[in-house]
């Protein structure tokens, strides 16, 4: 074969094997055998080969990169790539369709309709192509800057490398009855203009599995999900990895502006194109109909082939799109409608003791691990000794397990017909596990503690805690750097951290100059703080966000509590005798004394506190309020200072005694608590009102 032969039997392949893979990944249809296709491939392989010089970077061969890579390069994505704000419940879809209706006139109120997609459960990237080639393709990254893997997305064959013939998308465009306006700016402008698309990159719940029995076959650590695969294997440096890793694709979005009026017509551009979308996404014309839709894709879930964790619901209307705009870092015209968690079953191993900083001792289940809502959970907490004989549960018990959201997974119920007798009784021990000094349980308390203030557990709780973001908020000061500190010696209380030099970072191991230098930074611009802050800090028994402030409103200064006695402590309107003998303990041990001296001498200033109950206005008195949701028009700092400035409480858990429930954009779960218990729920505006 002559050079010219080669450039036509190479230009037939590449139409050919492009036609069949469109055939096979955007239309979900094929006429050739896999075997057949591969076929193809491999002579347009070895002709390339032979003539190099006809080698292109559209070619189907080219999915497979060169060599690996030192590092990613950055990428500056055209539009920022947003996030979503989540909704579990469908009164969490209402109350986001009433804030966006509140923004829009009456005639685009009526105009409403949405188009559903499924959520998969992948990683976001986006794709440019120049003169009808792709040329980049990125990560999310952090919105406004991702990361270059254009090597690694050409492996995937539903990626397509080319955009398809104008003829070609304009035939099938026409089949959708797609507006002409758009047909006709596709004629007219053609592609002179750059191609930006949008989509999710995914691994199969069949080439996970695969995946995994290689790695147990090989004495391989196990993936513990999909999404974390995909994710590991889109980053690889080396392209021929990920190759190996058959990952897919869903387009979601076009970027590009060739007219589309509404979502769903950019789902058939971006077909038309050639890229692979999911024909399981869905026109809504109502809320009703998205209902409808999140039910019956809760039903498809485990027939699909792919994670998705709920569906996206977003405003169809570009133009009202685009008019609602961005809050935060989410658009208001788009929204996750989350699955409710699910539950899944699995053995006790074990039961352990962890010991907090209070030192109170934690049963924690050591559990086979299990796969719940695409995370791997290992361990679940039991709370108390009578939370295991409430549950009857046992050391190699059969048990469900649950986890929603962030919330620490909860085993709700054994499955005391799975024993087969070989399960374990479990008793508390009597001994701290780790220092082993004799534990104390106060009459009418449920939790055991460790008393001996030089426990090991203890002290590493608390440092935790005084670094913490209520606390002193010690940004970039991780539990592993402290561990490194105080394993290395170079902290024994919190008070050291104020006395550390970067030369004595740079000792550690993993300590570079520049991550030595942050963390002295961090530590530094903390030695001011306010006082409420402070007290909250000290990690007093009982004493929490909420009783720190009223410690700070009533003594105003560290030095007025120093010298507090029962007596003043039980004047304060919601500190009981428990939380006062609690407070006057922790001021009379000599250790504590020393400590704040320490943090003195160390530079730690206490910024003046000026009360907020001292304001006349107290038309809130005796009021009790919750805030759930983020509230566009104040913070809930401000909102808090309101309330008790007018004599009001403010409270972060709901109860009986709760008066109002403020609701704000994406509330959690204590609006469903307070629906349950029948309280007054109200929005931002009547809020606003109340407090003037």
């Amino acid at each position: 074969m002559d050079k010219k032969e080669a450039k036509n039997r190479i230009k037939k392949l590449k139409k050919t094997i492009n036609y069949h893979r469109h055939l096979y990944h955007v239309k979900d249809s094929h006429e050739i055998s896999d075997s057949a296709l591969d076929s193809l491939k491999k002579e347009l392989f070895d002709l390339e080969q032979k003539f190099p010089e006809f080698i292109t970077q559209d070619s189907p061969t080219q999915r497979v990169g060169g060599k690996p890579a030192d590092k990613f390069k950055k990428v500056k994505h055209f539009l920022p790539m947003i996030s979503l704000n989540d909704a579990f419940l469908e009164s969490d879809i209402m109350d986001w369709q009433e804030r966006i209706s509140k923004l829009l006139t009456n005639q685009e109120k009526s105009e409403i309709d949405f188009y559903c997609e499924l959520k998969i459960d992948g990683l976001a990237v986006e794709l440019v192509f120049e003169n009808n080639i792709l040329k980049i393709g990125s990560t999310r990254g952090d919105g406004q800057i991702g990361e270059d893997i254009t090597q690694n997305l050409k492996t995937i064959e539903a990626i397509p490398l080319k955009i398809r013939g104008k003829e070609e998308i304009i035939a099938d465009l026409k089949k959708e009855n797609i507006s002409l306006e758009i047909i006709s700016n596709i004629e007219k402008y053609g592609f002179s203009k750059q191609i930006i698309a949008r989509g999710e990159v995914f691994i199969s719940k069949k080439e996970f599995e695969k995946i995994n029995k290689e790695q147990k076959k090989n004495n391989l650590p196990e993936y513990a999900n999909p999404r974390n695969l995909a994710a590991g294997s889109i980053r690889q440096l080396d392209s021929s990895i990920t190759a190996l890793r058959r990952l897919d694709s869903f387009a979601y979005d076009l970027i590009t502006d060739f007219g589309a009026k509404t979502h769903e017509q950019r789902h058939l551009i971006l077909k038309a194109l050639g890229f692979k979308i999911n024909n399981f996404n869905k026109y809504c014309k109502n809320i009703e109909e998205v209902f409808k839709f999140h039910k019956h894709c809760q039903k498809i879930r485990e027939k699909l082939d792919y994670e998705i964790d709920g569906i996206v619901v977003l405003v169809n209307s570009n133009y009202i799109f685009k008019k609602l705009g961005i809050v935060g870092k989410a658009p208001r015209a788009a929204i996750a409608f989350k699955f409710p968690s699910k539950q899944a079953t699995t053995i006790v191993k074990d039961i352990k003791i962890y010991v907090g900083r209070t030192g109170a001792l934690t049963p924690v289940a050591v559990l086979e691990p299990v796969q719940v809502g695409g995370t791997t959970i290992s361990r679940a907490t039991l709370h108390n000794e009578n939370e295991i004989e409430k549950l009857g549960v046992k050391i190699n018990d059969t048990v469900i397990v649950g986890r929603a959201g962030d919330v620490i997974p909860d085993i709700t119920k054994v499955l005391k017909e799975m024993r087969t007798g070989k399960e374990k009784s479990f008793k508390m021990p009597d001994s701290c596990p780790v220092c082993k000094t004799k534990t104390i349980k106060k009459q009418g308390e449920t939790i055991a503690r460790c008393p001996n203030p030089d426990c090991f557990a203890k002290k590493r709780e608390y440092f935790y805690y005084f670094v913490s973001k209520k606390a002193f908020d010690m940004q970039g000061l991780g539990n592993k750097i402290i561990d490194n500190m105080a394993d290395n010696g170079l902290v024994l209380d919190p008070a050291d951290l104020f006395f550390i030099k970067k030369e004595d970072l740079l000792s550690l191991e993993r300590f570079a100059e520049k991550s030595a230098s942050n963390i002295i930074n961090s530590i530094d611009k903390k030695k001011e703080i306010i006082f409420l802050k402070f007290i909250y800090a000290l990690g007093i028994r009982n004493v929490g966000e909420e009783t720190a402030r009223d410690l700070a409103d009533f003594f105003g200064n560290i030095k007025n509590l120093k010298n507090v006695s029962i007596e003043d402590l039980e004047r304060i309107k919601d500190i009981g005798p428990v939380t006062a003998k609690s407070v006057y303990e922790w001021f009379q041990k000599k250790e504590n004394i020393e400590f704040l001296k320490k943090l003195e001498k160390a530079g730690v200033k206490i910024k003046k506190y000026a009360s907020e109950k001292k304001a006349a206005n107290k038309k809130l008195q005796g009021i009790k309020f919750v805030i759930t949701g983020e509230l566009k028009t104040i913070t809930r700092e401000k909102a808090r200072e309101k309330i008790i400035s007018a004599g009001g409480d403010f409270s972060d858990s709901v109860s009986s005694k709760t008066d109002f429930v403020v609701v704000g954009e994406n509330p959690g779960s204590k609006l469903e608590k307070a629906e349950k218990l029948g309280l007054k729920i109200i929005k931002e505006k009547e809020f606003l009102e109340l407090i003037g």
